[in-house]
């Protein structure tokens, strides 16, 4: 059902405005020291973090870590959103996605029935995309294909934001587009996350984006469709966790293909990756090089 257009729904919008000018104003007084090693923030430089996070601390209590996979496995979102997509692929997509107990599979709505019927007792979870991929659509379509994903089988929501009313500034209609979501997948005990699109973002629109995620009940915030101009970056992940803080999950999205760029994003506060390079990142988890036949995905639109 849509939303009468002067109904608020979440928080009021002046107490939604008060909090983000606060989370601003924190994040604009905290400026970040940097390392000598990659140029970047202290607390997400990977070669400063590397003893804790070998030692699995940074991974202890990690969202996704069901099927009793490994550690590295467990946060990873395997990933098939490509247009072009057929019913094989996601057949093998998701018997990878059984065989190295992955958290979920993340595939497009039509395939979210199939993905389920393939996963059916395995312990691993469907993901499906909702407004995706650019999130122009209205918050009642938003909604309703979120109940349908979920209906179909997926136990996991990524939905798009309005990038376009965010940065018309019009903020209650993006906390409602989260909200409805956000609502339908409570009422089912699904997991909700919500792609800012970080790329397309200032750094304040992406402290704002969050800020409307923490207020409307999401799970998760997550950076990139894979379809921007670019994907997740360490130092978005490290905003986007300061922002939502312990309670909230971060999901890295675009541009992960290797076992030592997910170990950073783990670093800077990620709790899951999406990744169609997630076999490849867990052979080198165990040790293990490569497949001849596995090269990194290409980045283009679709391959995460």
């Amino acid at each position: 059902m849509s939303m009468p257009p002067d109904q608020t729904v979440g928080v009021d919008l002046g107490r939604l405005v008060a909090i983000i000018a606060e989370e601003l104003a924190a994040y604009r007084s905290q400026p970040a020291a940097r390392c000598a090693c990659h140029g970047w923030q202290m607390d997400c430089c990977p070669t400063r973090v590397q003893g804790v996070v070998d030692a699995g601390a940074a991974r202890l209590g990690m969202h996704g870590a069901k099927g009793g996979g490994g550690l590295i496995a467990g946060l990873i979102d395997h990933t098939l959103l490509k247009a072009d997509a057929t019913a094989a692929e996601v057949e093998a997509l998701c018997r990878e996605a059984a065989e190295n107990r992955f958290a979920t599979v993340c595939v497009n709505p039509a395939w979210v029935a199939l993905a389920a019927r393939q996963l059916r007792g395995s312990g691993v979870g469907v993901c499906s995309v909702v407004g995706f991929p650019l999130g122009a659509t209205t918050p009642d379509v938003k909604a309703y294909e979120t109940r349908r994903a979920i209906v179909d089988g997926a136990t996991e929501i990524d939905m798009v934001i309005n990038v376009g009313a965010l940065k018309s500034g019009d903020l209650r209609l993006v906390e409602q587009d989260i909200e409805g979501v956000a609502a339908a997948c409570r009422a089912c005990g699904a997991t909700s996350k919500v792609i800012i699109e970080a790329a397309l973002l200032t750094d304040d629109e992406k402290v704002t984006a969050c800020t409307l995620a923490k207020a409307a009940g999401a799970d998760f915030v997550k950076t990139s469709t894979g379809f921007g101009p670019g994907g997740a970056t360490v130092a978005d992940v490290a905003l986007m966790r300061r922002v939502v803080g312990a309670d909230m999950g971060v999901k890295a999205a675009g541009g992960v293909r290797d076992l030592e760029q997910m170990q950073a994003m783990v670093a800077a506060g990620a709790t899951r990756v999406g990744a169609s390079a997630g076999v490849r990142i867990v052979r080198e988890s165990q040790g293990g090089a490569p497949a001849p036949n596995s090269p990194p995905p290409a980045a283009r639109p679709g391959s995460y």
